[in-house]
């Protein structure tokens, strides 16, 4: 007898870059999903009508027996990088979901971990291959995808190699610039994702992937370069240790110290495809670098990608857990603004903020903010945003993150910076008269003194920085007519 319920498929990291890309190519092909999501309020305004998104999360075993309910293939896109337990969280998540995916009667797991092989692999990379003989622990079968290098339009690698190239007419190149990789286009790893539910069998199977190039990221980095028409000169350097280098890249790339340290550690090992069955059980034929790079300018040239590496809730670090903390009153900064134009025309240049537009007013500040962010091991403004334009519920901005969306009415930021507190940034637009008012709120949960010292401390520049950036949204507003 059927059991056409299970047939359903529980997708987790869709809010991140590949799993985002999948869910997409999931409905495309007309497939019944169920999303896992800690925040389903930023995913929802993501997913297609007839695609489930669940409350849920890895590290709370309960809370994935209602979501594994009916589910023929789990595909286990989850990965806590950013964390500074990274190993231990990783352990706890698969082993949760390993039990919770055995007990539900799940038939499959599939599992993107990461290509590497000997005895001397960086901690990240030892982790992802620990995630999968976990996964693999309780009988449940596995298919474990090990892939190298990522390119694709919005990817973690990609963007690093194009800041890089783009932002420095003299590189500094470290040893790790001309370890070997094998890198595989985000396409070609969809199809090896998506082909995974139709092997046939119930054993547990590990394929290493890989585009037929070999290559170091000195040499993407010049292919990029090329292709952009840019020269650029690389200058070696026989040390620059893992911890200098993500500062340098967190200085110049979109990436923050604790990603850029935890990447250039597995970058240190040579991830290239040992084992070929993937050309033997799969008729995918992934494509070269030069091709792969291509495609992906064709994308980052429409200024939108579909995911980035930094639309994950993950990519602003660990979750900050506030239980047990004792917070003092709110402290609370609001303006208002009245302008002679109708509330969707007053909202437009609210919609826009950040990114490329900027902060309205005194930039430079902003970017000092994100510069001693960076320091202190935080996010700082080099996420910029996934379109100019729109905004949804879950997109980044700069080192905010949308948390509530009203168009043309209501626009709510969380602080994903460092702060001795919780902060947010909302934006309101409400019919007055023949106009609108815009009301600017800038509010701040202070953790004991050191919040509060935070608080006044800068308070003289927030009397600068949010003044002059409400005038200057109420003058952009007002242009407009």
């Amino acid at each position: 007898m059927s059991h056409p319920e299970l047939k359903r498929i529980l997708l987790t990291g869709a809010s991140g870059y590949v799993g985002g890309r999948l869910l997409v190519e999931l409905q495309r092909h007309g497939m019944a999903v169920r999303c896992l999501a800690r925040r389903p309020e930023f995913l929802l305004p993501k997913v297609a009508l007839g695609t489930e998104v669940m409350a849920g999360d890895v590290l709370d075993r309960d809370s994935l027996a209602p979501a594994m309910r009916g589910i023929e293939t789990a595909y286990y896109l989850v990965h806590s990088m950013a964390a500074n337990d990274f190993e231990e969280t990783d352990r706890l998540a698969a082993r949760n979901f390993a039990e919770a995916a055995r007990d539900a009667g799940v038939q499959r797991i599939v599992y993107l971990g990461g290509l590497g092989n000997g005895t001397e692999l960086s901690s990240h990379l030892r982790s992802r291959q620990e995630v999968g003989n976990i996964l693999r622990s309780t009988g449940v079968p596995v298919i474990e995808f090990r892939a190298s290098v990522i390119i694709g339009s919005g990817s973690l690698s990609f963007e690093m190699i194009r800041a890089l190239v783009e932002r420095l007419p003299m590189m500094i190149a470290p040893k790790w610039v001309a370890v070997l990789a094998q890198p595989l286009a985000i396409n070609d790893l969809l199809q090896y994702l998506i082909a995974a539910r139709a092997l046939s069998g119930r054993e547990n199977q590990i394929f290493e992937i890989g585009g037929p190039d070999r290559v170091s990221y000195g040499d993407l980095m010049r292919e990029y370069a090329r292709q952009r028409g840019l020269r650029r000169l690389v200058i070696r350097v026989p040390l620059l240790t893992p911890r200098l280098s993500s500062l340098w890249l967190g200085l110049v790339t979109p990436l923050y110290a604790r990603i850029g340290r935890k990447l250039i550690d597995s970058i240190r090992n040579p991830t290239v495809v040992c084992d070929d069955s993937a050309m033997k059980a799969f008729t995918i034929r992934p494509m070269g670098v030069r091709e792969a790079i291509s495609s992906a300018l064709r994308n980052e040239d429409k200024e939108l990608a579909a995911t980035r590496w930094s639309d994950a809730l993950s990519s602003g670090g660990a979750s900050r857990q506030w239980g047990g903390k004792r917070f003092g009153n709110r402290l609370i900064d609001s303006r208002r603004a009245r302008v002679d134009v109708p509330p969707a025309m007053a909202f437009a240049p609210i919609r826009r903020i950040g990114g490329a537009t900027g902060w309205y007013y005194a930039n430079w500040l902003w970017h000092l903010r994100g510069w001693l962010d960076l320091l202190a091991g935080g996010v700082g403004m080099r996420r910029s945003r996934r379109d100019p334009k729109k905004l949804q519920t879950g997109d980044v901005v700069d080192c905010w993150r949308v948390e509530a969306l009203e168009p043309d009415r209501r626009l709510r930021l969380a602080a994903e910076m460092k702060l001795p507190g919780r902060a947010w940034l909302e934006f309101e637009v409400v019919a007055f008269g023949n106009g609108s008012e815009i009301r600017q709120t800038a509010s701040f949960d202070p953790v004991g003194f050191f919040g509060l010292a935070y608080w006044y401390a800068v308070y003289p520049l927030h009397e600068i920085l949010f003044g002059g950036m409400l005038r200057r949204i109420a003058r952009a507003a007002t242009r407009q007519k």
